[in-house]
């Protein structure tokens, strides 16, 4: 069978006389055409860009490279064969999602030639994820890196005033989201100040300045108390720009709680998840950062007939205090109290009186004892049992013992009754 194809041409190219001469050196006795390597890889290389100069790929990405170039090299595969690839950092700068080994893709682009290396290549102009869209897998990867971060984490939400004075709102000035919110805030509470901040709410011009509205909320006077941002429904790619990390971020950054209210309610955006509360809709977004008058009156009524019972209550107690206070003796019948108490102190008086007596009997009984014991110790008692106290004159000093004395001495002796002042004439040693 006759082969076709680009191989099939390749091989009936016919030249010149002049190209073959050049190209394709020969001897006498040679008649092979020769072909240098380069000029044979720009040949199949010119081959491969006309016959596919633009094909779709499908295929498991592998070995997926990232040098500092900004070109992204890789393999895609499937059961039986494989394919290099390669993003110029051209596209890689404009793909909204981040490759990885082992996703699913399919890959637009031309065949090229290496010539360097003789092996050829898909040059990547488009990538999409197979299964998910390209949006949805952007939008799935920049959740889970933010979500990583703790954007979402609840002990970051701020709670809402519960009577907000000032109400700021960003939002598109002419869409149905701001007249239904203002509709919502001004039937239910009409004490709020709200502040609309206009900016786009769609498309890639919307993103900067729906972080140059919130900043600007920051800045107004009075400060506002609670952030609105909302917009009606619509596709992923229209409400795309409130996936966008740069307002997610800044909706995080805000130091004044935010309420989220974003298309519908199977609408769920990035801004939705990082928001202080999240409102289904821009009318329930309004329903939840006012109060609503009937409820608030109702619930006062409801705490004035609380108060209105605690004080019948109270009123009833203290009644039926002043009426146990009214039947006491002390005010019946006051007189009684007087004589009662003037009988007790009587009974006190001779209780005291006996109490009186009764320790100074004690108290003669203890003395009078106490007086025998001293006489019978006393010196006056030995005295008057004929014994004398003998001491010097000089010195009082009492004399024990003969040794102590010298002929001649004056001594005092002191008998049972009168002093004695004599003196020593001889003194007489006891024998032994």
């Amino acid at each position: 069978m006759a082969s076709t194809g680009p191989i099939a041409q390749l091989r009936g190219v016919s030249y010149s006389d002049n190209m073959s001469q050049s190209l394709f050196p020969t001897t006498e006795n040679d008649h092979r055409r020769v072909i240098s390597v380069s000029d044979l890889n720009s040949q199949i290389r010119d081959c491969l860009q006309n016959t596919f100069p633009s094909v779709w790929v499908s295929g498991e990405i592998s070995d997926l490279a990232r040098p500092q170039s900004g070109h992204i090299y890789l393999t895609l595969k499937d059961d039986v064969g494989q394919l290099r690839a390669v993003l110029w950092r051209s596209t890689a700068s404009r793909l909204d999602f981040d490759l990885e080994d082992g996703m699913q893709v399919f890959c637009e682009g031309e065949v090229d030639v290496y010539p360097p290396r003789g092996t050829y290549q898909l040059i990547v102009r488009k990538v999409e994820p197979q299964g998910l869209g390209g949006l949805q897998l952007a939008l799935k990867q920049l959740r889970e890196r933010l979500a990583r971060e703790g954007l979402f984490d609840p002990s970051h939400k701020k709670p809402l005033p519960r009577f907000p004075k000032h109400i700021a709102v960003v939002t598109s000035p002419t869409g149905a989201a701001v007249r239904d919110f203002m509709e919502v805030v001004k039937r239910r509470w009409s004490g709020s100040r709200v502040t609309v901040i206009p900016t786009r709410v769609q498309g890639a011009e919307a993103v900067p300045e729906i972080v140059q509205a919130i900043r600007i909320s920051h800045q107004l006077q009075p400060r506002p108390d609670v952030l609105v941002v909302t917009r009606g429904g619509g596709s992923l790619e229209d409400l795309w720009c409130f996936n966008d990390e740069h307002v997610v971020r800044e909706m995080f950054a805000a130091e004044i709680p935010v309420i989220s209210a974003i298309g519908h309610e199977i609408d769920v955006t990035l801004a939705d998840l990082v928001a202080d509360l999240r409102a289904l809709t821009p009318t329930e977004a309004g329903e939840r950062v006012v109060p609503s008058r009937d409820d608030i009156l109702s619930e006062l009524q409801g705490w004035l007939d609380r108060m209105n019972a605690n004080l019948s209550l109270r009123l009833k107690t203290v009644r039926a205090q002043l009426d146990g206070f009214a039947s006491r003796p002390v005010l019946t019948r006051p007189e009684q109290r007087l004589v009662d108490l003037t009988q007790q102190v009587d009974d006190l008086s001779e209780r005291i009186l006996r109490a009186i007596n009764l320790q100074i009997g004690q108290g003669k009984e203890q003395l009078t004892h106490y007086a025998s014991q001293l006489e019978a110790l006393s010196p006056l008692a030995v005295l008057g049992r004929g014994y004398s106290l003998t001491q010097l004159a000089e010195d009082d000093t009492l004399v024990r013992s003969s040794s102590q004395l010298r002929d001649g001495d004056k001594i005092r002796s002191r008998l049972s009754q009168g002093t004695v002042i004599s003196q020593v004439l001889e003194i007489e040693e006891d024998e032994v």
